[in-house]
C-alpha cells in the first residue's frame, strides 16, 4: 500500500473506519507505542542500561509516549516519564507503565525545570511525546518554557538525540506553521501517514530524518486510504514498482533514445551532466543537440554520446534557426529533454517557441523542461495552451514564482497548493524543487519527495535530475512516474553522497555513478561499492 500524506481530520477519519472494522484506537495506540519504542531502541544501539527521557502531554500523544517507556523499561532501559501537562485522572497507560518500573516527575512540582534540567543532561536520549497531530496550540506556559529548555540543552549536547512522535511539539499538523519554540527533533517518527505539517516547511525543518511506521490498520482500511488520498509520501517500495523492466532479450533500441537540446558557452556543464545523467538512467541512446561551441568540448569526454551539433548565435547560444534542424530528425528520438543551460534571451524564447509550441510540427513524444527553458517558456504568449505534447515542468520556486507571476514566498508557503494548482492549469505534470520536492500530476494525484538536502545547493544538480527523468520518460514512463521515480533516484543519490561527504563540497556529478546502484538494489540486485 502506498503511503499517504494526510491531515488530521483524514487521520482521523482512518481511525474511526479502523474502529468500524473491529480494531480499536487503543490498539493502534499500542501497536503506535510498540513500533516507535523499536525505533528508539534501534538508535540507541539497544535498551538495556540507557537511559531514556520520555516528554509526556495530556492527550493520544503522551499515551503513545506511555506505552513506548513501558516496552523501553520492559527491555532494561532506565525511563522516566516527564508529565509536561497533566494526565487524566483515569490513565491505564500511566498505570502500566509504572508496573514496569518507569519513574514518574510531573513538571508541575518542579519549580524553575530544575529537575527536567538534570534529565535532560543525564540522557542518552529524548522522546518527545507532548503534543500530536491534535488540536493545534501555540507553546505558552510550562509547554513553552520545556521546549526552551528542551532546544537549550539539545544546542550544547549534539550526542543528545531528540526523537518526537508523529510531530515534533509546537508544529501546526495541517499547515506545517512552527511556533517559534518548536522542539527541534533529529528523528521524527510519523505514525502510520505522515502529517501535512511535517511535508511542508518550515515545520519540516524541525522534524529531522522523518521515519514512517505502521500501526497496524486493517488492511481494507489503508486499502480505502491508497485509493481516496491524493498525496503520496514516496518510498523505496513506490519507487520500485516504477522501475522500467530490463528483459534479457532487450538491446538499445529497447530502452528508447533522448534528445537533450542543451547548453551555450556560458553553461557547458549544464548539457553534459543532463547527457550523463540520461544515461545513468538507464535510456539506450542519447542524443546532445548543443551549439557548435559546446559540441566541440562536450564530445572530447561524452564518448558514449551521440552529438547533433546546432548553429549558434554571437553570444553562443543556440540560434533560433536551430529548431528547424531538430524537427528534421525529430521522429528518430522517444523523448525530449530541453533546458539546461540555454540562457534566457530573446533568442532562447524564439528557439523555445518555434520548436514546442508552433502548430502540428511540433514535438507530440513525452518532453522534460527544466532551468532556462522555463524561464523562456513563460515569455511565450499561451504557452499553456499550445504546448501539445505531453511534458514534465521541473522549476524551482523562482522559476515557478516567474511562470505563475505569484512571490516566491507565496510559493514556498504552499508547495502542494500551487504544485497541484499549477499542474491542473497546465494540463502537465509539475515537480516543483526543492526540500521536499513536490510531483503533481494535471488528474490531481502529488507526491512528495522526502528529501531535504542543503548538499543539493549546487549548481548542476538540477540538469542531472533533467537528464535521469528525460532517461526515464525515454523508456516509456508517463510523465508523472518519471518524474516521481526520477526524483527518488536523484534525492537518494544525494542523500548517499551527503553521508560520504557532509553538507558543504559535493558537487552535481558526485550524484552520476550512484543512480545504477540504486536502481539495482530497488530491484533486489544487490551492489556494493568499493
Amino acid at each position: 500500500m502506498a503511503v499517504k500524506v494526510v491531515t488530521v481530520a483524514e487521520m482521523q477519519a482512518l481511525e474511526a473506519a479502523s474502529e468500524a472494522a473491529g480494531v480499536s484506537t487503543d490498539t493502534l495506540m499500542e501497536n503506535a507505542g510498540l513500533a516507535c519504542a523499536r525505533r528508539v531502541r534501534e538508535c540507541m544501539g539497544g535498551a538495556a542500561g540507557r537511559r531514556v527521557l520520555v516528554l509526556v502531554g495530556p492527550g493520544n500523544n503522551g499515551a503513545d509516549g506511555l506505552v513506548l517507556a513501558r516496552h523501553l523499561a520492559r527491555w532494561g532501559a532506565d525511563v522516566c516519564c516527564y508529565i509536561v501537562r497533566g494526565r487524566p485522572d483515569y490513565d491505564p497507560k500511566m498505570t502500566d507503565a509504572l508496573a514496569y518500573g518507569v519513574s514518574v516527575k510531573d513538571s508541575a512540582g518542579d519549580a524553575g525545570l530544575s529537575d527536567l534540567d538534570g534529565l535532560l543532561r543525564r540522557s542518552d536520549a529524548v522522546v518527545d511525546a507532548i503534543l500530536g497531530a491534535g488540536r493545534y496550540r501555540p507553546l505558552d506556559g510550562q509547554v513553552g518554557d520545556v521546549a526552551t529548555l528542551v532546544n537549550c540543552i539539545r544546542s550544547h549536547r549534539h550526542d543528545l538525540p531528540v526523537i518526537a512522535v508523529d510531530l515534533p511539539t509546537g508544529v501546526n499538523p495541517d499547515t506545517g506553521d512552527a511556533d517559534p519554540r518548536t522542539i527541534n527533533a533529529d528523528e521524527t517518527l510519523a505514525l502510520c501517514h505522515p502529517k501535512c505539517g511535517i511535508a511542508n516547511f518550515p515545520g519540516a525543518g524541525y522534524a529531522g530524518r522523518i521515519t514512517v511506521l505502521g500501526i497496524g490498520l486493517p488492511d481494507e482500511v489503508s486499502a480505502s486510504a491508497d485509493a481516496d488520498l491524493p498525496t503520496e509520501w514516496m518510498t523505496p517500495e513506490s519507487a520500485r514498482s516504477l522501475l522500467p523492466p530490463r528483459l534479457l532479450t532487450a538491446h538499445k533500441g529497447t530502452f528508447g533514445h533522448l534528445l537533450i537540446v542543451a547548453g551555450s558557452r556560458n553553461f557547458v556543464g549544464a548539457a553534459s551532466l543532463a547527457a550523463r545523467g540520461a544515461h545513468r538512467a538507464g535510456a539506450g541512446l542519447v542524443t546532445l543537440a548543443a551549439p557548435e561551441s559546446v559540441y566541440r568540448l562536450a564530445a572530447s569526454h561524452l564518448t558514449e554520446t551521440i552529438h547533433l551539433p546546432l548553429p549558434e548565435d554571437a553570444e553562443g547560444r543556440i540560434d533560433p534557426s536551430a529548431a528547424d534542424v531538430i524537427r528534421q530528425r525529430i521522429d528518430n528520438y522517444s523523448a525530449v529533454a530541453v533546458g539546461c543551460g540555454l540562457g534566457w534571451s530573446s533568442g532562447a524564447t524564439a528557439l523555445m517557441d518555434r520548436l514546442l509550441l508552433t502548430g502540428e510540427e511540433s514535438p507530440s513524444m513525452p518532453i522534460v523542461i527544466d532551468a532556462d527553458g522555463l524561464n523562456n517558456l513563460a515569455q511565450c504568449s499561451r504557452w499553456a495552451d499550445r504546448l501539445r505534447a505531453p511534458a514534465v515542468l521541473t522549476p524551482h520556486p523562482g522559476e515557478m514564482a516567474t511562470l505563475t507571476g505569484q512571490p516566491t514566498a507565496q510559493v514556498q508557503a504552499d508547495r502542494i497548493g500551487i504544485a497541484s494548482q499549477s499542474a491542473a492549469d497546465w494540463r502537465q505534470t509539475v515537480l516543483l524543487k526543492g526540500a521536499h520536492s513536490v510531483v503533481a500530476s494535471p488528474n490531481g494525484k502529488r507526491c512528495v519527495l522526502p528529501f531535504a538536502n542543503p548538499a543539493l545547493a549546487a549548481g548542476g544538480t538540477g540538469d542531472v535530475l533533467t537528464g535521469i527523468i528525460g532517461g526515464l520518460l525515454a523508456q516509456g514512463l508517463a510523465p508523472y512516474d518519471a518524474a516521481r521515480l526520477g526524483g527518488f533516484l536523484h534525492g537518494t543519490a544525494a542523500e548517499q553522497v551527503r553521508a560520504e561527504y557532509g553538507n558543504a563540497g559535493v558537487v552535481a556529478s558526485d550524484l552520476l555513478d550512484r543512480i545504477p546502484p540504486i536502481m539495482a538494489n530497488l530491484r533486489g540486485l544487490a551492489v556494493t561499492r568499493d
